[in-house]
């Protein structure tokens, strides 16, 4: 049974019910002296609080999705083993499997759109990674077979899987239902989590002597992406979405990388890179690199390419609010920023459901096809 299962949390919680009804019927009965008894009021309740804050955690964990699976809770890559070529010529992408979406006919990929798994290898960086690509239905319909499409990186937080960006936040099908109600232009989505060098915590920066993560963002996935299906390789047709260290990293390639992408969108972003047992040393002492990783010093210090950019928080709930602000005072032309500030939300899942479909229209709209 999956770690996010109902199966596991509804077991999880009989049994901690279960157990709590047996502390109180055999109480009286341990109630006496002696080591035995000491030992198994002891055992017992240590049994029924271990059980019980293992049902508070899988319930918790089924709602914001920190961990996709057992494998991921225990520090296990689920994709060890894919061989990737490298030999001349070859793509630097390889669709691994296909799924359908959950809406009327999405059996049928001109109906629904697609799903498909893939594996990308950085030609630059050499970092591979596994990815899923939403293909709207317009890919695959006959009177679209010679246009392009514009396409958004989407990135999970730290330590999410990219799988919670089709359970929890269900990108493809929010998109869909957008597209479908002509809010907003079809768009392919490529998404995948930010820990491209597991388990390690790269904030998305080229960390000296170590993991090339913003080579990998910045160019190698557009390269490989463009190469494989048809979207435009010019920055008006890329941006980059992401939620809390997603978020983080879609603002900084945006605003860092002008060239590759025209707009991004940071849910719950927080604006310096952070530095912690996940991260490691990422700069190495490079006083430079380290203000870099900080936008509201990038803001002030560096030059400015064109683009959009928008930002999320909430009155109540979320602890980037004052930074938020901050940014957006910062933010001059030829940067544009825009922002959704709700009056309620925490740093969570339904907070980002909240804010994803206005978000997409908003990348639909500063994104080309051609």
């Amino acid at each position: 049974m999956g770690l996010t299962s109902d199966k596991v949390l509804v077991s999880a919680v009989v049994l901690a019910v279960a157990l709590f009804l047996a502390t109180v019927w055999l109480w009286p009965r341990l109630a006496r002296r002696g080591w035995r008894p000491v030992v198994g009021r002891v055992g017992l309740l240590l049994v029924t609080q271990v059980v019980l804050f293992a049902a508070v955690g899988l319930a918790a964990n089924r709602s914001f999705l920190f961990y996709g699976s057992w494998a991921d809770l225990f520090g296990q890559e689920q994709d060890m083993g894919v061989v990737v070529d490298h030999a001349a010529g070859s793509k630097h992408l390889r669709v691994l499997g296909t799924q359908a979406l959950d809406v009327p006919g999405g059996g049928r990929p001109s109906v629904g759109g697609q799903i498909q798994k893939v594996m990308v290898a950085g030609g630059r960086s050499g970092i591979v990674s596994p990815a899923y690509v939403y293909l709207p239905p317009e890919y695959f319909q006959p009177q679209y077979a010679k246009r392009t499409f514009p396409a958004s990186v989407v990135l999970t937080g730290y330590p999410g899987m990219a799988e919670n960006l089709l359970k929890g936040l269900n990108y493809p099908k929010t998109a869909y239902l957008q597209a479908k109600a002509g809010r907003m232009q079809p768009m392919i989505l490529v998404m995948l989590r930010p820990t491209v060098a597991p388990p390690r915590d790269t904030e998305c920066v080229d960390v000296p002597g170590g993991p090339q993560t913003e080579t990998f963002f910045a160019q190698d996935l557009p390269k490989a992406v463009s190469e494989t299906y048809r979207v435009g390789k010019r920055a008006r047709n890329w941006g980059f979405m992401g939620n809390s260290t997603g978020g983080y990293c879609a603002l900084k390639m945006a605003l860092h990388h002008p060239d590759r992408f025209t707009a991004g969108v940071g849910f719950s972003a927080y604006y310096r890179a952070a530095e912690d047992v996940t991260t490691g040393d990422l700069f190495h002492g490079d006083d430079g690199l380290r203000k870099r990783g900080d936008l509201l010093w990038s803001l002030d210090h560096r030059p400015r390419g064109e683009t959009s950019l928008l930002v999320t928080s909430s009155k109540r709930g979320e602890g980037n609010l004052k930074e938020t602000r901050q940014f957006i005072r910062k933010a001059k032309s030829p940067v544009t920023v825009s922002s959704i500030i709700l009056d309620s939300g925490g740093h969570n899942f339904n907070t980002w459901n909240r804010e994803l479909p206005p978000g997409l229209i908003w990348m639909g709209g500063r994104l080309s096809a051609n």
